[in-house]
């Protein structure tokens, strides 16, 4: 098969918010997944990038599909365990579209930066237009692609939006690194320069942060 061919067969096939992570990660790179569900993340950046993966995860099935896969996973909750691994023990810290459902995100997010020496956070854009027209316009909760779980059923306890996120990243003193939106397809939007359209237009972010 053609690299070109490969590549393609990679694309159609992968989460579209691992592709844009993987971008991010460098070749070799000690990384730590937290919320990695069923491996498909470590998988990739394991077979793209060699990275010395290793992951955590709250559901045992998950944590099965991803010992199956032939990949280092462990059964542990990111709100508790996070605290047990020492300082600077990977190089990347990664958490996809996982934020949002930790009881304490802060937390979370300092324990990333400090078990990573850098960290790398997807999470859904609650400041998306179509969440906001269907607050405006039905006075109820958004059920969206992004979001489609109804409010009593959704595991998303701490929602935000790009503006949040970022307001949490200066209060811990980290420093972004990279960062960008994008949507549903993982195509991002080229307005790199406006966080207001960001946050307008985009139904997902990832952050690339460091300490500072």
């Amino acid at each position: 098969m053609s690299a070109l061919r490969r590549a393609s067969n990679i694309q159609a096939s992968t989460r579209p918010d691992h592709l844009l992570i993987a971008e991010m990660v460098a070749k070799g790179a000690r990384v730590l997944d937290v919320g990695c569900g069923d491996g498909a993340l470590l998988q990739l950046l394991g077979e793209e990038k060699g990275v010395d993966a290793r992951g955590i995860e709250i559901e045992r099935e998950k944590v099965n599909a991803c010992v199956a896969r032939g990949l280092s996973v462990i059964q542990g909750d990111a709100d508790n365990d996070l605290a047990d691994y020492p300082d600077d023990a990977f190089d990347y810290a990664i958490l996809s579209l996982t934020i949002q459902a930790t009881r304490r995100p802060k937390t979370v997010l300092e324990n990333l930066l400090r078990i990573g020496r850098r960290a790398i956070v997807s999470f859904p854009n609650f400041g998306h237009w179509k969440v906001r027209g269907g607050l405006l316009i039905n006075g109820r909760m958004p059920v969206t692609d992004n979001l489609p779980e109804s409010w009593y059923e959704t595991p998303n306890a701490h929602l935000c939006t790009i503006y949040d996120f970022a307001d949490l990243v200066k209060s811990i003193e980290a420093e972004v690194e990279d960062a960008f939106s994008f949507n549903a397809r993982g195509k991002r939007l080229g307005i790199k320069q406006s966080i207001w359209l960001q946050n307008l237009l985009g139904e997902k972010a990832v952050f690339l942060l460091k300490r500072r």
